[in-house]
């Protein structure tokens, strides 16, 4: 498939708390900044459901330009967002946002696949880049991603959006801070019915594989937060095949067990045949759950003093935000590309285990 086909196949288918202070914030007085320029690369649903309402309520970047292979799709967005013409780009003119002064960021909302290409184009362009996750399909995309940023001296983050959500932040103080004591075992579930068996998600080539590297990446990355370490293997794995048209590329649920140096066990699992969305740690002394866990609203947790009361935000908002006061205050950005490599690698030590049927260690040095 060539990249127009790709991307229409695959992209086609398709204030409360942020008005507040940005937590971690450099900037004390962020209203009087000028908002940093920032251009989507990908239409799809993501974006147009997510990242472009979102960035009506972000305070320090705003939408600037687009990049699609569509043309009704560039007039469209242009209309709703009034756009300037010379801020909106093809998959061919890409490069050409290297003279754009109007953009500073470039958010690149691509099929898996397609994301080291654009970040790297975009380093190249000297613009500051944040990429969905996952990363990128390997570990040498993701650090061939994390090179082209360093020579061409931009920043580069992960759309790890839960990093800037309270509950999930609780979750992670509760259990770095050993609140209740060592963590000793976390469950971590996500899942949801695919739909359509025609989207880019359920096409090998461009999702890299199936839930574990959509939804599953968020039971990595739980159980890393809440301990605050890295996985020093992948006990076990199981993957389930599934049957029909949706899962002829691609599996249909997942279940890995990950060994931490503390200690704990964390037992997850992935689908895309049931909805799952959970959270929750055993410590030595009390018990802390977040459900649903990995939502873009609704997020609920409980603690042994009883429920979480912590507003609901716009996630991608405040990361929108807080990546662009990085760029201003010369802070290095909490969810960086070398988080993204690391998951990444454990994805692939996953699908390793369930390949061979045995436990994969896990060597960071």
């Amino acid at each position: 498939m060539d990249r127009r086909a790709v991307i229409k196949a695959g992209l086609g288918a398709a204030v409360g708390w942020a008005a507040g202070p940005l937590r971690g914030a450099g900037s004390s007085q962020p209203e009087k900044r000028k908002p940093l320029g920032l251009a989507l690369v990908g239409l799809g649903r993501y974006a147009t459901g997510q990242l472009a309402p979102a960035l009506q309520e972000t305070r320090l970047c705003k939408l600037a330009g687009i990049v699609t292979g569509t043309p009704e799709k560039a007039r469209q967005w242009q209309a709703r967002y009034s756009l300037p013409r010379e801020n909106i780009y093809n998959y061919e003119t890409f490069d050409e946002i290297a003279h754009n002064p109007g953009i500073d960021i470039v958010y690149v909302v691509l099929p898996n696949s397609m994301h080291a290409e654009y970040v790297i184009r975009a380093a190249k362009a000297k613009k500051h880049v944040i990429c969905e996750k996952p990363m990128a399909v390997t570990v040498s995309q993701c650090q061939a991603m994390i090179d082209a940023c360093r020579d061409h001296g931009v920043q580069l983050s992960i759309g790890y959006r839960l990093h800037f959500e309270p509950h999930t932040q609780e979750m992670m103080r509760l259990g770095q801070q050993k609140v209740y004591g060592a963590v000793k075992t976390i469950t971590a579930q996500d899942g949801m019915a695919i739909g359509d068996p025609n989207q880019w998600r359920l096409k090998k080539a461009l999702a890299g594989g199936g839930p574990l590297m959509d939804v599953g990446i968020y039971c990595v990355q739980a159980a890393c937060y809440v301990t605050g370490e890295k996985p020093v293997a992948i006990e076990s794995a199981r993957l389930k095949e599934g049957t029909g048209p949706a899962f002829a590329e691609v599996e249909e649920e997942l279940a890995w067990t990950m060994r931490f140096p503390g200690g704990a066990i964390a037992e997850c699992l992935t689908s895309y045949s049931r909805r799952l969305n959970l959270l929750d740690v055993h410590a030595e002394h009390g018990r802390f759950t977040l459900q649903p866990a990995y939502s873009y609203r609704g997020i609920q947790g409980k603690t042994p003093k009883g429920p979480m009361t912590f507003p609901q935000v716009n996630q991608q908002a405040l990361q929108m935000d807080d990546f662009a006061d990085c760029l201003l205050t010369g802070r290095s950005t909490r969810v960086p590309g070398e988080m993204g490599l690391r998951d990444v690698r454990l994805l692939q030590a996953i699908y390793e285990a369930a390949a061979s049927h045995k436990a994969v260690a896990i060597d960071w040095t």
